[in-house]
């Protein structure tokens, strides 16, 4: 944990106000859940545990390079996010509406990104978009959340993780 991290999460924990934190600060109610829902057939709440009950071709390991030279790297275990959103069966009138969808991944302290259905189901990118339970072979730390999402083969991959992940909201874009 880097020492931000663990500045944010003392604060945190003392209640103490945190005047230029480089991380998010950690939500004081931290949802165990990600709750699926929008233009869904089957609205969900998944937890770690039904996340590692996916089938083995969907759980998947994400290496990302340490943040700092000569770190190591970490490696996250999820399930890709294309496949919590099968689960959920998208609502579409025809095979065009498909196109129109947006996906908006949000944190428990209001934090959200954006993903469309073609990057999730008509490119590469798509495969490595996970909706995280595991780091290194373990749960994910507090400073994480017991969820996070993140986008694998971003450039810049924090930009879209998602620690304290909450929800996904699946919206019809309008013309």
């Amino acid at each position: 944990m880097s020492l931000i991290s663990r500045c944010v999460l003392l604060a945190a924990l003392c209640g103490a106000p945190l005047a230029q934190a480089h991380e998010p600060q950690m939500p004081s109610v931290v949802a165990s859940q990600l709750v699926v829902n929008g233009a869904v057939q089957q609205p969900l709440a998944l937890g770690a545990e039904e996340l590692r009950e996916f089938d083995q071709s969907q759980i998947v390991e994400v290496r990302l390079p340490g943040r700092d030279a000569g770190a190591p790297a970490s490696v996250l275990k999820g399930v890709r996010l294309r496949a919590v959103l099968e689960r959920a069966r998208l609502k579409t009138a025809d095979h065009n509406t498909v196109k129109k969808l947006a996906i908006i991944a949000a944190a428990s302290d209001g934090y959200k990104v954006v993903f469309s259905w073609n990057e999730l189901f008509n490119a590469e990118l798509g495969d490595s978009v996970i909706v995280v339970f595991e780091r290194d072979g373990k749960p994910l730390a507090p400073s994480e959340g017991p969820l996070a999402l993140i986008s694998g083969k971003d450039i810049r991959t924090g930009p879209r993780h998602v620690k304290w992940l909450q929800s996904l909201e699946v919206r019809q874009i309008v013309d």
